[in-house]
């Protein structure tokens, strides 16, 4: 295999883009963090860490592999490996199965319930690409999709499994995901009308913005409420605080609704998740 097709391959997984790897690594932290009440067993880090960047690249691959026939419709896309030729669909399905092997690789390292978890994300990091032909939400699948590791680090972790901060945290972080993702999709909202993609930018229409801004406070309350429930103290709350700031900032960035701005405000919510997590792991710190 030469240079070029290891280039491709990495390209189709995203490895040159970091900015989803993150996006789903903060919540994963955050839910090992408050499963074990400060710092986590690190052997459990480094398997969430290195399964974080193998699923999302897997979903990267599947995600394109969806989008081979209208990728090259849209501006943004039509150079990605799938629609110019570099990697074939054959090659991109294998490339996507072994990446699932190694990620199942790394879930036995852990307990049997989480297992059993990873079987539920990784159907939904199947169905996500899909759902854009058939609803117009197809963010809400990719938020149920990016908090699966939720509940996940909780088993993993020894937690309850039935506790009412996991599945409070599961659906901020999907209220968080699909406000972001709207951002993203903004920037191709003109592009995915021609190819009949559909997408909460396109639904939302005029009161994207007004939406977003919604969403965002719905995650923010949630979080202040696991706050209050774990009994939090003043880290944690000024975390929530400037987080609100930088929702505000992402608002007044994208008021006009320039493509550039859009995903500027999309790529700048890797800043909000690094502040819940500093916001978190400060609180155990003082304690």
């Amino acid at each position: 295999m030469n240079m070029e097709k290891i280039h491709a391959y990495l390209e189709l997984a995203r490895f040159n883009k970091p900015i989803g790897s993150f996006l789903l690594m903060w919540p994963t932290l955050w839910a090992l963090w408050l499963a074990k009440g400060g710092i986590p067993d690190y052997h459990l880090i480094v398997i969430f860490l290195m399964g974080v960047l193998i699923m999302r690249s897997a979903g990267c691959v599947i995600n394109d592999y969806a989008d081979r026939n209208v990728d090259g419709l849209v501006e943004r896309t039509r150079n990605r490996p799938l629609p110019s030729g570099r990697v074939s669909e054959k090659e991109a399905l294998l490339f996507f199965t072994a990446l699932c092997v190694i990620g199942f690789i790394l879930v036995l390292l852990t307990d049997l319930q989480t297992i059993l978890l990873s079987f539920v994300g990784l159907a939904l990091a199947v169905i996500y690409p899909f759902m854009k032909r058939y609803t117009n939400l197809p963010q809400v699948f990719l938020g149920l999709a990016f908090s699966w590791s939720i509940p996940m680090a909780y088993s993993a972790q020894g937690g309850e499994i039935l506790d009412i901060q996991l599945w409070m945290l599961f659906v901020a972080n999907a209220f968080w995901t699909v406000a972001y993702d709207t951002y993203y999709a903004m920037v191709d909202r003109e592009d995915d009308k021609v190819a009949n993609i559909k997408s909460t930018a396109i639904l939302f229409g005029a009161f994207d913005l007004v939406i977003i801004l919604f969403l965002q406070g719905m995650t923010l309350s949630l979080l202040m409420w696991i706050g209050i429930i774990l009994d939090f103290s003043w880290p944690y709350y000024v975390s929530l605080c400037i987080c609100g700031l930088l929702f505000l900032q992402q608002l007044w960035q994208a008021k006009t609704r320039d493509r550039n701005q859009c995903f500027k405000s999309f790529l700048d919510n890797n800043r909000v998740g690094l502040c819940i997590f500093l916001g978190l792991a400060s609180q155990y710190f003082i304690i």
